[in-house]
C-alpha cells in the first residue's frame, strides 16, 4: 500500500519546460566594432559621464536609488542594507536594492508578475526558465548592450566576452547576464575546480562497517545491507540506508543525471546525443536501487520528503550514504561537525560503470546557474546597468567574496585573510553570517567562482573533504546545457517526456519485481517515443554541434 501511495504522489508531479533562444555569432564584431567606436565618447544619459575608463557607478553615488530586485527563489531571504556588505555596496554606489521573492510556488508568482506586466528593475532566474524567452519576445526586458552603450560603456570592460558572446541573441543584443559561468578554457586553467556533485557515506558508519568497496554493484549492496543491520537507528531514529536529491516534475537528479555521471556515461556518441537513460550500465544500477527498495532498504522518506525535511534529517546525521551535491549541506555538515566530528559525511567512490572508469562530473557550463534581466518597468535603468557593472566587476566581486577591507578581512603580504572572528561566525551560524557581514556570496545572483579562485580561501575541514575529492573527476559538459526553440512541437514534446520520465523513475525503483521493473522501462520507451523522442534527439544534437562550435570544442 505504501509502495502505491508514493507511486500516485509522484504521478501529480508535473514538469517543467527548458526553454531559452539561441546565441547568435555574428554579433561580436559588431559590437567590437560599437565599443572601439563610442570608447572614447563621453555619454551624457546620466547625472554622471561614463566612458570606457570610468565605471558609471562611481559617478552617481551621491544620488540615492532603490531597485527593486525579484529573485525567483523561495529560499532567499537574506535582506539588503543591514548587514556590513549591503551597507557598503550602497554607500559606493548609491543604490539601495529592495528584494522580492516567491512565498510560494516560483513559477506562479512569476508567472503573475509577467501577466500583469508588474515585472520588478531586476529580474534573477534559472537560465533554463521558459519565461526568459517570454520577457525577451515580449518586449519586457532591455538589451544589456544597449543600456550599456548609452548609460555605461565601462560594463563591456568587465564583462567576460565569452558569456556576451554566448547569450548575444539572434536580434544582436544580449538580454541577460549569468552568475557562476565556466568555460572550458577555465577549465584548463585551473585545477581546483569542483563538482558540486558527490558520492557521501557517514563516516563513522563507514569506517565501523571496514570502509568497504562501493563502487561495484555486489559492493554497494553488501554495504547498504551491513550498515542497515549494525546501525538500524541513528539517536533513537530510524536510519535512511540511501539517501538523494528531491523528487520533482523532471525525475531525480542523485537517480538519473548524478547516477549516470558517476557511471560516466556519455552524453554523446558518433556525433549524435546518446541516450543516456536507456545505457545498460544505468539499468544495472537502477536495478541495484530496485533490489534494494524490495528489501526495505529505500526508505518512503527518500519519495516524498522536500528540501526542508532532508536538510533536518542531514543534520541529524540519518543517512548512510547519499549521491548529492555537498554545497546544499554545508550548514548541516558543519552542525554534525561540531556535535562530533565523526559522524560528519565523506566523499568516497561511488558507482562505477562496469569497465570501473572513473566518474565525469560536470562544473557549471558558460550558461551559469541563474541569469540577471534589467525590465523596461525600470525607471532607473541606467543605474541597474551601472549596478550590474559594479558587481560584476572584480572590485564588486570582492565584496561579496570576502566583505568589507579591514572589517571582515586583511591584506597580508598581498593575499586577503579573513579575520578569525568572522571565520568562526561563518563557520559556525551561516544565518548569523549573513545578518552580520554579508560576504561569502550571500548575494550570489552575479557571483562569478572563476575571478574569486584568486582570493580563495581554504575551506574548513569537514567541507573541505568533500569539496577537493572531486578536482580529478571534473570535466566540461557544457556543450548539452540544451536550450531548445521557444513554443515549438519540439519543446511541447520535450516537456511530455520530462513529465513521462518524473512518473516512471520513482515507479522502477519501486517495482515488486525485475520483470515488473522491465515492463515500466519498455512501456516508458514506447511511449516517448510516440511524443516524439526522435526528433527531440535531432534537435539536441543539432544545437549540441552549434554550442561545441561557438565554445571551440569541435573535434
Amino acid at each position: 500500500m505504501k509502495r502505491r501511495i508514493v507511486g500516485a504522489a509522484m504521478g501529480a508531479i508535473l514538469a517543467a519546460g527548458v526553454v531559452m533562444g539561441c546565441a547568435a555569432d555574428a554579433d561580436k564584431s559588431q559590437r567590437n566594432t560599437q565599443q572601439e567606436s563610442m570608447g572614447t565618447e563621453e555619454l551624457t544619459g546620466m547625472e554622471g559621464i561614463s566612458s570606457a575608463d570610468t565605471p558609471g557607478w562611481q559617478l552617481n553615488a551621491d544620488i540615492p536609488v532603490t531597485l527593486d530586485w525579484y529573485v525567483n527563489y523561495s529560499w532567499f531571504t537574506t535582506p539588503w542594507g543591514e548587514n556590513l556588505v549591503s551597507k557598503k555596496i550602497t554607500e559606493e554606489t548609491g543604490v539601495n536594492i529592495n528584494f522580492i521573492t516567491p512565498s510560494g510556488n516560483e513559477t506562479e508568482k512569476l508567472n503573475a508578475l509577467i501577466a500583469s506586466d508588474s515585472l520588478p528593475d531586476l529580474i534573477t532566474l534559472g537560465w533554463w526558465e521558459p519565461q526568459i524567452n517570454e520577457m525577451i519576445e515580449n518586449d519586457m526586458v532591455y538589451g544589456l548592450n544597449e543600456l550599456a552603450d548609452e548609460y555605461d560603456i565601462y560594463f563591456y570592460q568587465v564583462a567576460g566576452e565569452a558569456q556576451l558572446d554566448w547569450y548575444t541573441q539572434e536580434d544582436g543584443n544580449i538580454y541577460g547576464y549569468p552568475n557562476s559561468s565556466c568555460t572550458p578554457a577555465d577549465l584548463e586553467e585551473h585545477d581546483n575546480i569542483s563538482s558540486n556533485e558527490d558520492f557521501l557515506v557517514r563516516k563513522d558508519i563507514y569506517e565501523a562497517i571496514g570502509s568497504p568497496d562501493m563502487t561495484t554493484p555486489e559492493g554497494f549492496k553488501a554495504a547498504v545491507k551491513k550498515a542497515a543491520e549494525m546501525f538500524p537507528e541513528v539517536n533513537g531514529e530510524p536510519l535512511i540506508p540511501i539517501g538523494g536529491d528531491v523528487f520533482n516534475g523532471n525525475g531525480n537528479v542523485s537517480f538519473d543525471k548524478y547516477l549516470m555521471n558517476f557511471l560516466a556515461i556519455p552524453w554523446e556518441k558518433d556525433g549524435e546525443i546518446y541516450d543516456r537513460y536507456t545505457d545498460a550500465d544505468y539499468i544495472t544500477w537502477l536495478k541495484v536501487f530496485r533490489e534494494l527498495g524490495e528489501e526495505g532498504l529505500l526508505a518512503d522518506d527518500i519519495f516524498i520528503d522536500q528540501r526542508t525535511q532532508m536538510e533536518e534529517k542531514i543534520e541529524k546525521g540519518r543517512y548512510f550514504c547519499m549521491i548529492y551535491q555537498y554545497t546544499d549541506m554545508v550548514a548541516q555538515q558543519k552542525a554534525l561537525y561540531e556535535t562530533d566530528p565523526d559522524s560528519i559525511y565523506m566523499a568516497v567512490d561511488g558507482p562505477k560503470n562496469a569497465e570501473g572508469d572513473a566518474p565525469t562530473l560536470p562544473t557549471t557550463g558558460i550558461n551559469g546557474w541563474t541569469i540577471t534581466l534589467i525590465s523596461k518597468n525600470c525607471s532607473n535603468p541606467d543605474r541597474a546597468i551601472q549596478f550590474m557593472d559594479y558587481l560584476i566587476s572584480e572590485h564588486g566581486q570582492m565584496m561579496i567574496y570576502l566583505g568589507v577591507e579591514g572589517e571582515t578581512y586583511d591584506m597580508v603580504d598581498g593575499e586577503p585573510v579573513i579575520k578569525q572572528e568572522v571565520k568562526d561566525v561563518l563557520n559556525t551560524d551561516r544565518a548569523e553570517y549573513d545578518r552580520l557581514y554579508g560576504a561569502d556570496d550571500t548575494y550570489w545572483m552575479l557571483q562569478n567562482n572563476i575571478m574569486q579562485l584568486k582570493w580563495k580561501q581554504k575551506s574548513i575541514e569537514p567541507i573541505a573533504q568533500m569539496e577537493e575529492w572531486s578536482y580529478p573527476y571534473v570535466v566540461y559538459n557544457g556543450q548539452y546545457d540544451m536550450i531548445l526553440p521557444s513554443d515549438s512541437e519540439v519543446t511541447y514534446a520535450d516537456k511530455q517526456i520530462t513529465a513521462l520520465w518524473s512518473t516512471t523513475l520513482p515507479k522502477l525503483l519501486l517495482a515488486d519485481t525485475e520483470e515488473q521493473f522491465d515492463e515500466l522501462l519498455s512501456d516508458f520507451v514506447q511511449k516517448r517515443e510516440s511524443l516524439g523522442y526522435d526528433e527531440v534527439q535531432q534537435v539536441k544534437t543539432e544545437l549540441m554541434v552549434e554550442a561545441k562550435k561557438k565554445l571551440g570544442l569541435e573535434e
